[in-house]
């Protein structure tokens, strides 16, 4: 599962909620172009104290977290195997039920058993009975509204094969258990605008079974060491189609105008893995290697569909010949639904994607959603085909999809990408740690959905990333290999992995998967250089972790050595809390660098000074490093910079990130007029030719820095670019050029209509700057039709043009933003609107409303934020 993904795009109206949604949603994977100036080198730290003051402010609330977990959460014990399960499924889209026949064929594991126990939440049961002899015997069973206890007729044994039916009717809708950050609902089944209520949105099923909600729509034994093959049998409205696990063998037709499908998954898989979807879809299909994919969506995004899911292809021969395996079902189904409750799910066969990732054919040149269909694909061989045997070892399916995302981006875009990727991930397991330190592979928490965060994904991914430089490709991959074979179709725990790596590489691992899987936190190292004898620099390092509650670490690292036009890498390992590597570098040494590819999960303490990051951004072969040299050079060191030649020179760096931070830093240059029309050249030719419409975009917010009207006409011209990325910078810096207030009109007249949010949020701004009264109910039509990324980002200017617009009736605003801060699924979208309100707080009731809003909310963090909001206007109070 990929969980719902970091924003794109930065607010225009406040920083603050962004960094709550960096928070918020660390668990998700940042999108690959995100700019995320490195913050993991900290300048002029005094000796030690930064470590043991962020240890004291954390301390506290991480052993409060602990002290919540008490219960020993052991994989689920296996009375019974269950083999396959029949099922026969009819919707009412009336009252949001499901009518359904099951039969499950099961066996008792290795011991007799006199009852059967099985997971089904929230059932009418009509009928329970054992089939045996061509006949029915009916069962008495105990129900709680979660567990189906059927008593059998006698003692049953490992040699006996049940076959159990139920007739039951599902109510998705019913019960009370809240969803979770990662996961923002539980009903496992759900009906999306099934009266029709909504206009604009399609009539749609689709599951959710992820964690131990399968039995939300039919009962099973709902854990992930269970394993079943299953024919599905789905009743729906006659125009629309059906999507299931598996193949789907025939089709009837029936008088009542609706459709009975046929579907079969013939190889066993785990039951939080079923799925089904059911709507009315587009479909585009492909072929690779004899496997049959299909991408499902609504039909106006179908030609957007070949652009979002286009490299599938590859992605599947890409890892297919990685793992030394073929794709391991016999086909792949991607479908996109509205109001999904997570960012993605990797149901066997056919994983099921949020709506954002509906594009049209123009935005999808712009689509940024590789990432999370590589993390799906790779399920399918980790999670799917070996699958963890626990929630508790939830890694050893999260942190390899986690970690496919680098996979890709290193084979596909190469290196850099993906070590940007890698270092934004980071930073989301460090924001994370600041507020809990867990171990990676734990067997305590309060609920399942728990193990869905940044732990799991983020620095799990970051520790297989370490293993694979510990143990080298070639075997790190031959390891991998071996631990899918001798896993197949089956569960695992975390030592399954290590016995295979270790198999492979002829090394005992188990201080690594000791310190790094099964113990909490991570190194603080504090990072010192001694020059004195330049040809051999001494490299100390200082674990400054809490030691009561993470290990003194083990770290193989290496040291990067330029000199002589020549980059040297020697390798070390730390293992002691205070250590010193003299590094016998040699005469000629320009620079040296620890850990020069962030290959090592770790917090750092390091005073580089400005000679030493000028030559990181100089010499450097790691792009990451060239990023992090010119943030912080630009950042702390402008006076003594050349800045001029600095931003020259990172403007034609290969890496396109390198390019886009200094496109975004050249408005702190102060230069010549002879020295600006130089770079202005540069910039100039970045926005006609660079192959990244993301610095592209960013080349065009320069020129409108250095002089917009100068180049009004080039700005007119891109605003018919095919990217939204460059239509919406152009746009931006032709609306903020004073004057043109006839074009201006005619712009908005003939982009009034535009749903994509990078054109409507400059056209909005428009609206707002120049006090366009008459705008007010575009603003009100366009709260309606957007939603999920894209309403968030709009709340802002929404808020802004009714709180400013002289003569504008504020009650509508009101209402809506009260209504959205109240009631929306996605809490950074409620906290948006929320935030919003305090722009009208003069007018009476908005107070009172922002403090009911902040009673009623139930997101923790959400809470918190808006007691901040409101905590200024309750002084005194």
């Amino acid at each position: 599962m990929n969980k719902i993904p970091m924003l794109n795009m930065r607010p225009t109206y406040s920083t603050s909620i962004y960094c709550f949604i960096a928070l918020l949603l660390a668990f998700s994977c940042k999108s690959a172009s995100t700019i995320n100036p490195v913050p993991n080198i900290t300048e002029g730290v005094p000796n030690d104290s930064l470590a043991a003051q962020k240890q004291v402010d954390n301390r506290e609330r991480i052993l409060a977290h602990e002290l919540a977990m008490k219960e020993y959460r052991a994989s689920r014990p296996r009375a019974f195997d269950l083999l396959h399960t029949n099922l026969e499924l009819a919707f009412d889209y009336v009252n949001r039920t499901v009518k359904g026949k099951a039969i499950l064929t099961l066996k008792p594991y290795a011991y007799p058993q006199k009852e059967l126990v099985l997971d089904a939440k929230d059932f009418d049961v009509h009928r329970a009975y054992l089939l045996e002899d061509g006949k029915d015997h009916p069962l008495s069973f105990d129900y709680d509204q979660e567990k189906l206890i059927l008593s059998l007729p006698e003692r049953q044994g490992k040699e006996d094969t049940l076959h159990i039916a139920i007739a039951y009717t599902a109510f998705p809708e019913k019960g009370d258990k809240e969803g979770s950050t990662a996961i923002t609902d539980t009903k496992g089944l759900y009906y999306i605008n099934p009266d029709r209520h909504d206009k604009d949105k399609p009539v749609q099923i689709w599951t959710q079974g992820e964690t131990v909600f399968s039995s939300k729509w039919f009962p099973t034994i709902d854990s992930p060491n269970e394993r079943q093959t299953h024919d599905f049998y789905l009743t729906v409205p006659a125009q629309y189609i059906s999507l299931s696990n598996g193949e789907m063998l025939g089709s009837k037709e029936n008088a009542d105008g609706t459709r009975t499908d046929h579907w079969q998954m013939a190889i066993p898989h785990a039951p939080y893995l079923s799925a089904i979807v059911v709507g009315e879809f587009s479909t585009i299909e492909e072929n690779v290697n004899g496997l049959r994919l299909r991408y499902f969506v609504e039909p106006k995004y179908e030609a957007g569909a070949r652009g979002v899911f286009g490299n599938t292809p590859e992605m599947v021969t890409f890892f297919s010949d990685l793992l030394d395996m073929p794709f391991p079902w016999p086909k792949y189904d991607q479908v996109v639904v509205r109001d999904f409750v997570s960012g993605a799910m990797e149901n066997t066969t056919l994983s099921i994607f949020m709506e954002a990732l509906n594009l049209n054919e123009r935005e999808a040149l712009d689509s940024e959603w590789d990432y999370i269909i590589a993390h799906e694909l790779f399920h399918q061989w980790f999670g799917n085909y070996v699958t963890t045997e626990s929630w508790a070892n939830l890694a050893l399916n999260e942190a390899f999809a986690d970690y496919s995302e680098y996979l890709w981006f290193e084979y596909k875009e190469g290196r850099d990408q993906a070590d940007m990727h890698h270092f934004n991930a980071i930073e989301q397991y460090l924001a994370e740690s600041e507020e809990k330190q867990l171990d990676l592979i734990r067997f305590y928490y309060e609920d399942s959905e728990d193990m869905f965060d940044n732990h799991t994904y983020a620095k799990g991914g970051r520790i297989l990333h370490m293993l694979r430089k510990l143990l080298g490709d070639e075997v790190f991959f031959d390891g991998l290999r071996s631990y899918l074979k001798q896993n197949a179709l089956s569960s695992v725990e975390v030592h399954d992995l290590r016995l295979a790596l270790e198999k492979a590489s002829g090394l005992d691992l188990n201080w690594f998967f000791n310190q790094w899987f099964l113990s909490s936190g991570h190194p603080q190292l504090k990072i010192s250089w001694d020059d004195t004898d330049h040809e051999n620099i001494l490299l100390k390092l200082e674990q400054q972790q809490d030691l009561s509650h993470s290990p003194l670490f083990k770290l193989p690292f290496k040291v990067s050595i330029y000199k002589e036009g020549q980059r040297i890498e020697k390798s070390f390992v730390l293992d002691q809390a205070v250590q010193e590597f003299p590094l016998q570098n040699g005469a000629g040494t320009q620079l040296a660098l620890f850990d020069e590819y962030s290959e090592q999960l770790s917090f750092r303490f390091e005073s580089r000074g400005f000679e030493n990051l000028e030559k990181q951004f100089l010499l450097s072969t790691s792009g990451l490093a060239r990023v992090e040299a010119l943030d912080s050079l630009t950042s702390n060191y402008s006076d003594q910079l050349n800045y001029l030649s600095t931003i020259e020179r990172a403007l034609e760096d290969p890496f396109h990130v390198v390019r886009e931070l200094a496109l975004h830093r050249m408005n702190r240059l102060d230069a010549t007029e002879a020295d600006k029309s130089s770079l202005e050249n540069k910039v100039l030719k970045l926005v006609e030719e660079d192959p990244d419409n993301a610095v592209r975009a960013a080349a065009l917010e320069a020129l409108a820095g250095i002089g917009g009207s100068k180049y009004q006409q080039l700005f007119y011209r891109l605003i018919n670019a095919p990217s939204y990325q460059v239509s919406g910078a152009a746009l931006t810096a032709y609306l903020d050029i004073e004057g043109n207030l006839a074009n201006k009109e005619e712009l908005f007249e003939r982009l009034k209509e535009a749903e994509n949010i990078r054109i409507i949020a400059p056209l909005a701004d428009y609206l707002t700057r120049e006090k366009k009264v008459a705008g007010a109910e575009w603003m009100h039509e366009k709260l309606v039709s957007l939603s999920g990324e894209s309403l968030y980002y709009f709340l802002g200017y929404y808020g802004d043009f009714f709180a400013s617009a002289e003569g504008v009736s504020t009650e509508g605003a009101v209402s809506s933003l009260g209504e959205i801060a109240s009631t929306h699924k996605l809490n950074y979208v409620r906290l948006a609107a929320y935030q919003s309100l305090f722009g009208f707080i003069d007018d009476p009731g908005v107070l009172d409303l922002a403090k009911a809003i902040q009673e009623k909310e139930t997101d923790e963090m959400v809470r918190e934020y808006e007691a901040y909001y409101l905590s200024p206007y309750l002084e005194g109070n």
